[in-house]
């Protein structure tokens, strides 16, 4: 039994691994877990309701500041718009705008610019 003490204590341990091989790995690792997680975010953002842009059917096409915490928000929703007022007190419709053209991309304010749109449907709804 000494003798078996023995042997192992004169035995040298392995030689370490050559660097290089060691940063390969390491590197190797890296580059796999990175992409999973890329590969996994590219299917949350595939595979839940509102994670994508290009399905999003609700957006805020533009907003102003009125004052301190108030503004007013054009929301659309597929080819309807709206002129939402917000405050502190709360959220309420302004107006519903005209539907939006089929092909437009702009914003409803359109040329015209936003205050001239504002204008149009406070004289409109008084």
């Amino acid at each position: 039994m000494i003798a078996n003490w023995i042997i192992l204590a004169e035995t040298t341990p392995p030689p370490l691994p050559d660097t290089a091989t060691v940063w390969l790995r390491v590197v190797g690792a890296l580059v796999v877990v990175f992409a999973l997680i890329w590969a996994g975010s590219r299917w949350l953002r595939a595979n839940t309701p509102g994670g994508s842009r290009a399905r999003c059917r609700l957006q805020v096409l533009e907003c102003r500041a009125l004052g301190h915490r108030q503004m007013l928000w054009v929301v659309g929703y597929d080819r309807q718009r709206w002129l939402v007022a917000s405050s502190p007190a709360g959220v309420s419709l302004v107006a519903s705008l005209p539907p939006a053209e089929p092909g437009d991309t702009q914003t409803p304010a359109g040329a015209g610019g936003f205050a001239e749109t504002l204008q149009r449907v406070l004289m409109r709804s008084s």
